[in-house]
């Protein structure tokens, strides 16, 4: 059987789905296929769903905030609610701890007054005044439970951290694309699932669409590789793998599920944390849980998997970043049973997305995604159908790179910022709150 349609998109993750939502609207007949039963059901299901601006350039931070607009908005943004159900975000804010890992988040004022986004610098007692169970020590560097000094403080106090109101997460990262896809089918968009892609068909010199595992063939002048840890895989398919400057890979992450300290409702007083001292992040989860996850320190070894070919259960390393937490999270039970979630992100050299066209004629990709562009996902979308309509107009976007405004922000950014072929970020923290 063969359909042709005017693009094919190759994952139907959050970031996938908006993408399909925008280009539908933008009147393109595209169709979404994915390895996956439904959508949101591969990578986006394990995400923490956090939503925050803080990052190392004004590009990223904006980009971020832009999104947040959209997440407080979300049934409006997508044009009316799913009757499957909507998700809830959790506008709680962000808190993070200044720290000389994050360099006592020197710039990070400058990049939200760069933004126009609210903040506050808050001392260590009104930390404390929040989260009573804090505790003032410095654990740094982050250490293995069979490290010496593990658990121990190193010397120092913790002073104080700055607070980002306009942050939070979302408790169903899963369901927030299977809202984006229920929009973009009234768009008209089409999804196919359980369906593996086996080619790139290519004919002329550019891309002419995909062929599946079962023979089939759908045919389309553009393909957007959206395949999340997948997607070095599809661009090897597609031979544009080796051009790329900047490469992607699967990482194997875990993230750990506990019980609140006794006597604490984190679901009502807590929010989005991150603490570089101890390298690790948190947030509320429903039931009066928290979810511990790891900012990656040198202690861990990283696990690099083939995406097709991996060990899905939790291991010890749920239960160290639990450990970690429980170093200022005083009163943290650390259950005999751990529970969790093991996922893979994708990963770029420095951990910042790409969203371009490649050296393939019709063969554009949103990867890189590291489990950090969850938030980014309605707005991505629309810098994709951008790109993708300006590309297939005749503009050459690597000698004419195509630029975008941030209408709620009221910022203006080239999409070269998020190029394939650009410089290295060396200010990054090739970490993630993911």
């Amino acid at each position: 059987m063969t359909k042709t349609y005017d693009a094919i998109i190759i994952g139907a993750g959050v970031i996938g789905a908006c993408t399909a939502y925008e280009m539908a609207k933008a009147g393109m007949k595209t169709l979404s296929i994915d390895k996956k039963g439904a959508a949101g059901h591969g990578s986006t299901a394990g995400s923490c769903a956090i939503i925050r601006l803080y990052y190392s350039t004004v590009e990223s931070c904006a980009l971020a905030y832009e999104n947040w607009f959209y997440w407080k908005e979300w049934e409006t943004y997508l044009g009316g609610a799913d009757p499957r159900g909507m998700i809830q975000y959790r506008d709680v804010g962000a808190l993070v701890s200044a720290v000389k890992e994050n360099n006592y988040l020197a710039d990070a004022a400058d990049l939200m007054d760069a933004i126009g986004a609210p903040y506050e610098k808050w001392s260590f007692k009104q930390m404390k005044d929040r989260f009573p169970f804090y505790d003032s020590g410095l654990y740094s560097p982050a250490k293995r439970p069979d490290n010496a000094g593990f658990g121990e403080a190193t010397g120092g106090e913790l002073k104080g951290g700055i607070y980002f109101p306009r942050s939070g997460y979302v408790s169903d990262p899963a369901q927030a694309a299977a809202n984006a896809e229920y929009a973009a089918k009234r768009e008209g968009a089409e999804f196919l699932y359980n369906s593996e892609i086996t080619e790139i068909l290519i004919k002329g010199g550019r891309t002419a669409g995909v062929k599946l595992s079962d023979g089939n063939e759908h045919h389309a002048p553009v393909v957007v590789n959206i395949a999340g840890p997948h997607s070095s895989k599809i661009n090897q398919m597609a031979g544009v793998y080796d051009e790329m400057k900047i490469k992607t890979a699967a990482l194997r992450h875990e993230v750990a599920h506990v019980p609140a300290p006794e006597g604490i409702n984190i679901e009502e007083t807590g929010m989005v944390t991150s603490d570089s001292d101890i390298s690790t992040y948190a947030r509320p989860e429903t039931g009066n849980h928290v979810l511990a996850g790891s900012e990656d320190p040198a202690c861990d070894t990283r696990e690099w998997v083939d995406p097709d070919d991996w060990n899905a259960e939790l291991s010890e390393q749920a239960r160290i970043q639990a450990m970690r937490l429980a170093q200022r999270w005083t009163g943290l039970p650390i259950p005999n049973q751990m529970k969790g979630v093991v996922e893979l992100y994708d990963v770029t050299e420095d951990w910042a997305p790409i969203y371009d066209k490649t050296i393939l004629p019709g063969f554009y990709v949103a990867i890189g995604t590291s489990g950090n562009q969850f938030k980014n996902a309605p707005v991505v979308g629309k810098i994709m159908s951008k790109l993708i309509l300006e590309c297939e107009s005749g503009r050459d976007h690597d000698v004419d790179p195509v630029p975008f405004h941030f209408e709620n922000v009221g910022m203006d950014i080239s999409i070269g910022f998020f190029s394939r072929n650009r410089e290295i970020n060396t200010a990054s923290s090739n970490s993630v709150l993911g």
